[in-house]
C-alpha cells in the first residue's frame, strides 16, 4: 500500500467572528513615547490583501517584555501589554503603541529598538515572521539581526517616519511577494 502526502492548508481566509483585534497596545498610563504604526499588506501583484491579520509583538519602552522568557518581566511596565493584532480589511492596518526600547542581544550587547511582525494570509501554508525598525534610530547600525540581512534588502524592515502627523507616525508596508518582498525570517 502506498502512502501519500497528508494534504495541507493556507492560514487564511480569515473568519472574523470573535477575532479580537487590539490595535490600541499602550493604556493611558504606559511609560514612553507614543507612536503610530500603519502600513499595508500587498501580493506579488502589488494589490493590497484585504484579509490578511498582522500581529506585532515588542518590548516595553524599558526594553523588557511581558513574558515569563524575559528574566526582568517583573521590571516590565504593567500599563503596556506589548501584543496587537489587526486585520487588514481595506489592504491596511493601523496601530498605536508605544517606542520599544533596545533590548538585551542573546550574545552581549543590545538590539535596536524593534518589533516582532508576523502575519497570516490567505495562500500561505504557515505565518510570516519578520522585524521592524525605525528609520530614526542610531542603534539600527549596531544591530546583529539587521547586519545579517544584505544592505539592499534592509529597507524592507525599516518603517519611515512620516512627516505632519498628530502623533510620531511610521509607515511600514509588508510585501509578501516580489520585487519589494520584506525579508521574512526562520521562526
Amino acid at each position: 500500500m502506498k502512502i501519500g502526502q497528508t494534504p495541507s492548508q493556507t492560514v487564511g481566509p480569515f473568519f472574523a467572528f470573535g477575532l479580537h483585534e487590539r490595535q490600541d497596545m499602550a493604556g493611558e498610563a504606559a511609560l514612553g513615547q507614543r507612536i503610530r504604526i500603519l502600513g499595508n499588506v500587498y501580493d506579488g501583484d502589488g494589490a493590497p490583501i484585504v484579509d490578511a491579520l498582522v500581529e506585532l509583538w515588542q518590548a516595553d519602552a524599558q526594553g523588557i517584555y511581558n513574558h515569563p522568557e524575559d528574566p526582568r518581566q517583573a521590571e516590565a511596565d504593567p500599563n503596556f501589554q506589548g501584543f496587537g493584532r489587526s486585520g487588514t480589511v481595506h489592504g491596511g492596518f493601523v496601530f498605536k503603541t508605544i517606542k520599544p526600547g533596545a533590548v538585551p542581544a542573546p550574545a552581549g550587547g543590545q538590539q535596536a529598538p524593534h518589533i516582532f511582525v508576523r502575519v497570516f494570509s490567505r495562500g500561505m501554508l504557515i505565518h510570516a515572521n519578520s522585524r521592524l525598525y525605525f528609520s530614526d534610530e542610531p542603534a539600527n547600525a549596531r544591530d546583529a539581526v539587521l547586519a545579517t540581512v544584505p544592505a539592499e534588502r534592509r529597507h524592507t524592515l525599516i518603517a519611515q517616519l512620516q512627516s505632519g502627523q498628530d502623533l510620531p507616525t511610521y509607515k511600514f508596508d509588508i510585501f509578501l511577494q516580489g520585487e519589494d518582498e520584506t525579508v521574512f525570517f526562520e521562526p
